[in-house]
């Protein structure tokens, strides 16, 4: 559904994750009934800040929701024989259904290595190459990233039209920009990846409907990137040059007027990327006991 729009409007990720935890405390209540529960697996190296941020986040909404959970840390130093074998352990574990894995991972453990070793159907982040290849094919049995499945999800729940769209996505990351390029065609919009070597950059991007930013330079899109009504979708999280919290990849105050929508930085898109984690994993126990 379409929805009228007012100019400058600051779309909220919160009302996008209540929804869909909404969706899944039933969903999960009914496995529940059925005597399955489904279960969330962290495996994390050490205790670095930004982890510690987003198992938290995780936990909390995974609680909320009903999805039980686990975290397995392992100390700093950990050889990459040693993690293969938890990890292994966890794949093999059939009251785990999905899986989570920091990365980076720390040096010494490849993450080539890894991603072949997790257990595709309990991918819930899309590290194993199938997933990948299924996000590439538009096959929906698969797990794309969360974060990118969170913007589609702040379109949808905000009634962007994406069919037929012209959509900029300005990044080309394996993170952000690739899987949400490939969603977003799979909802029949055009779209055009752009990065730092597309030439005339800000003519092309200022042509789309609907803008992704994901190129992780604090504040880099201003007015000139941007097309009069355009929805813009900020994934950025940088430090604030002047110094204390957070901002995204585009410079908000200074296309506020020029934009229909936009998301704000922070409490965009990040606050739905646990609700999406928790899809997924209810999503994997489904599959994984034939529901």
């Amino acid at each position: 559904m379409e929805v009228t729009t007012i100019k400058g409007q600051i779309i909220k990720g919160k009302p996008v994750a209540d929804q869909i935890s909404e969706n899944l405390i039933q969903e999960v209540n009914e496995l529940v009934k059925e005597g399955i529960h489904p279960k969330l697996a962290i495996l994390r190296v050490g205790a670095k800040a930004n982890d510690l941020a987003y198992e938290k986040g995780a936990l909390s909404k995974c609680q909320a929701i009903g999805i039980e959970t686990e975290v397995t840390e392992l100390p700093e130093g950990t050889t990459q024989e040693q993690y293969i074998e938890t990890l292994q352990q966890l794949n093999n574990d059939p009251k785990v259904n999905g899986i989570l894995t920091f990365r980076p991972l720390p040096e010494g453990i490849d993450e080539e290595v890894i991603k072949q070793v997790i257990a595709p159907e309990k991918d819930v982040d899309c590290f194993s190459p199938l997933n990948t290849a299924k996000v590439m094919e538009g096959d929906t049995t698969g797990f794309p990233p969360c974060t990118p499945t969170a913007v589609v999800e702040i379109l949808k729940h905000y009634g962007v039209k994406l069919n037929g769209a012209n959509v900029a996505v300005l990044g080309r990351s394996m993170v952000v920009g690739k899987p949400v390029s490939m969603l977003l065609l799979g909802e029949n919009a055009t779209v055009n990846i752009c990065h730092s070597r597309t030439a005339n950059l800000a003519e092309v991007t200022s042509k789309a409907d609907v803008l992704i930013a994901a190129v992780g330079r604090a504040r880099m899109v201003t007015p000139e990137y941007i097309k009069e009504g355009a929805v813009v979708i900020d994934v950025g999280i940088n430090a604030k040059p002047e110094g204390g919290g957070i901002c995204g990849d585009v410079d908000t105050d200074a296309v506020l007027d020029k934009v229909s929508m936009i998301t704000p930085v922070p409490a965009g898109v990040g606050s739905v990327t646990t609700s999406i984690l928790a899809k997924h994993v209810v999503k994997a126990c489904k599959l994984q006991n034939n529901k």
